[in-house]
């Protein structure tokens, strides 16, 4: 190797505008010396006469050995032009050191110890000679030579940082035809790049191959030639991650149409996809499982260059929606995080409801006790954390049974926040923002992670709201749904029955599509029970949790009589009325006309479910309903039937 650099150097020596004769004469000893067609024409490329690479390339194959033609002739060439057969003189087999012979003899004979800080980059450049394909961290990198030089022990010593620059590949940061600075390289493994003093990169890169409508756009040279030769796409080198953005947006401005895709090392996923963003480009991901700071260049000599390519076809996008494909989820499945085993998962939603007097308050109050405290609850484990109660329909109510809580369990419950203040969900975000800021507040205060938030009812946190109608209660559902999401909590809105029972919680049918699970309360003459009516990611549905309410004695009132609350507990779950529950369609009609006055004609009530059912759909129902005498319908009109004794 020490032998093909010095036939490099003395090559670089001579000037490639010579006459043809002589250009034939050096070609023939150069590869008598062993260089390759890669170097010779890179030499070539600075000459006048130079035409193509088609050209050079058949010249390079008609050379053959003649006689007294060898690497003899391209060093005694040299050294008449000059050049001292010591060039390599710094290198010994590949390793450099800052005060290296050559290094010290012209440090000595020039006597400009840093002229390195008196120079502008141009200055530099041109003292620099065109990079062999033989130098250290080309062959370490797998890299190509052209547009790069390195500098040559020959020319007078520069130094930076206490490192002396003989032999560093130079590596030009170009703003058009404006050479801004010089970034420097050593061969040696492990040594720093180091920029040249004084002279600012600016809005300037390096482009490896040729820009076309794809430009990846890496960290370093090594990157951008892993991408470019992996793709057969230009790669551009910002020198630095810290300078990615800027020269992504100056890409973006100078191309506007092509795909710019971000090419980060591993450990830096986040700031690539926000430059993406940015620009709106692309990003490539490396895998996950690597160190950080591995880069492409380190992915194509581990897999390969079918590998890379393979990999630098399938950037990422920043998407407007959280997206993930299939092929991407771990093999090792992750169960939900349930906040009460088998009822709640943390961060869902959920929503309790059922008729007044239904025992359902008390219910949640006593799930709610549980989780605060950590303890087992109906015979079910529980995840403890801070329960955030929204008592909007009477603080003064939950107030009092916390109280029976306390007194039957002979317990202080911590970590159980009764919000006093009315809270209105639908008006306007105010409110919601309100939620959020006391959510973290209290997190912060009581050093607890939040874990469960109660609505104390939907009716009080809509007020003003049609809860028949999707375009009230979908405000609603999207401010439930920020509250749980930016809280991380599971949110559960306690709700009442409709008029009919059977067609399940009261109004807008998309409350209940909205929220993954759904607990309906019920008193009978056979007892109180919890049944999940919905569960959307446990295998709980149709489980019924059984109950009674137990009077706790709080003290007397003004009047002398005694003053109580009640306490749940837990029961065995009275057998399941079979009778069949009616369809989504079905409740949503009942719910409707439950509400009016007076009769409605049909077309009126096909029009009004247009957005949501089809009109055969709706018909259909309302014949059902007729013949379970639920609905009356004479001459067009049709009307809900109250069940005998219901008030």
């Amino acid at each position: 190797m020490i032998n093909l650099f010095r036939a490099v150097s003395a090559l670089n020596s001579l000037d490639p505008s010579c006459h043809r004769e002589d250009w034939v004469k050096i070609g023939m000893a150069a590869k008598s010396a062993g260089l390759s067609f890669e170097d010779f024409h890179t030499w070539s490329k600075y000459g006048v006469n130079y035409s193509k690479e088609k050209d050079c390339k058949a010249a390079w194959n008609s050379f053959k050995k003649s006689g007294g033609i060898t690497e003899r002739t391209l060093f005694g060439m040299a050294v008449s032009k000059g050049w001292q057969n010591r060039a390599r003189e710094g290198f010994n087999n590949g390793k450099v050191r800052p005060e290296s012979n050559a290094c010290q003899n012209a440090k000595e004979a020039h006597r400009l110890p840093n002229e390195s800080t008196n120079l502008t980059a141009f200055d530099v450049w041109e003292r620099c000679l065109p990079a062999p394909a033989i130098h250290d961290y080309i062959l370490r990198k797998h890299g190509k030579p052209h547009g790069l030089r390195y500098y040559p022990s020959t020319e007078p010593p520069l130094e930076i940082c206490g490192a002396y620059l003989a032999d560093y590949l130079v590596v030009p940061c170009w703003s058009g035809d404006e050479l801004q600075t010089l970034q420097f390289i050593p061969p040696t493994k492990g040594g720093d790049k180091l920029n040249l003093k004084g002279a600012p990169f600016n809005d300037g890169y390096f482009t490896v191959g040729v820009i076309t409508d794809l430009i990846y756009i890496c960290e370093g040279i090594g990157q951008a030639w892993a991408a470019n030769k992996a793709s057969g796409h230009g790669a551009v080198v910002c020198f630095g991650s810290g300078r990615i953005l800027r020269v992504a947006k100056i890409l973006r401005a100078q191309y506007p149409v092509a795909r710019l895709v971000i090419v980060p090392d591993r450990g830096k996923e986040k700031q690539a996809a926000e430059i993406a963003a940015a620009v709106d480009g692309q990003w490539i991901k490396l895998p996950q499982d690597k160190p950080e700071n591995y880069d492409v260049n380190d992915y194509l000599l581990e897999h390969g260059e079918k590998a890379l390519s393979d990999l630098l076809a399938h950037p990422f996008i920043e998407m407007p929606l959280s997206v993930i494909f299939a092929d991407e989820l771990p093999d090792d499945f992750t169960p939900p995080d349930e906040l009460v085993e088998g009822v709640l998962v943390a961060g869902d939603g959920s929503i309790l409801y059922g008729d007044s007097n239904s025992g359902k308050t008390f219910f949640v109050i006593d799930l709610a006790c549980a989780v605060a405290r950590g303890v087992d609850w109906m015979g079910r484990k529980t995840e403890p954390g801070l329960v955030i109660y929204l008592a909007a329909e009477s603080p003064a109510s939950v107030r009092r049974r916390l109280q029976a809580y306390q007194k039957h369990h002979n317990v202080r419950v911590k970590n159980f926040a009764i919000v006093q203040s009315p809270i209105d969900l639908f008006d306007g975000e105010s409110d919601t923002d309100l939620v959020i800021q006391a959510v973290r507040l209290l997190e912060k205060q009581y050093g607890q992670k939040a874990r469960l938030i109660v609505g104390d009812t939907l009716a009080r946190l809509s007020a003003g709201a049609n809860e028949c109608a999707g375009q009230d209660m979908g405000l609603v559902v999207r401010h439930f749904d920020r509250i749980r999401n930016e809280c991380d909590a599971h949110f559960m809105l306690i709700h009442h029955s409709g008029k009919n029972a059977a067609a399940g919680a009261r109004g807008w049918s998309g409350v209940r599509a909205a929220v993954d699970t759904e607990i309906e309360v019920t008193d009978s003459p056979a007892g109180r029970c919890a049944e999940i009516t919905k569960q959307r990611d446990l295998g709980t549905k149709g489980t019924r949790i059984g109950f009674k309410l137990e009077v706790v004695p709080l003290g007397e009132t003004k009047w002398g009589a005694p003053a109580t609350s009640c306490v749940v507990v837990s029961a065995g779950a009275p057998d399941k009325n079979t009778s069949k529950r009616l369809s989504e369609i079905a409740g949503a009609i009942i719910e409707y006309l439950s509400t009016t006055k007076s009769a409605v004609k049909k077309t009126e009530l096909v029009k009004h479910f247009k957005d949501r059912y089809s009109s055969s759909a709706i018909y259909r129902e309302l014949q059902k309903l007729v013949k379970q005498e639920q609905v009356s319908d004479s001459c067009g009109y049709v009307r809900y039937l109250v069940p005998t004794g219901a008030n």
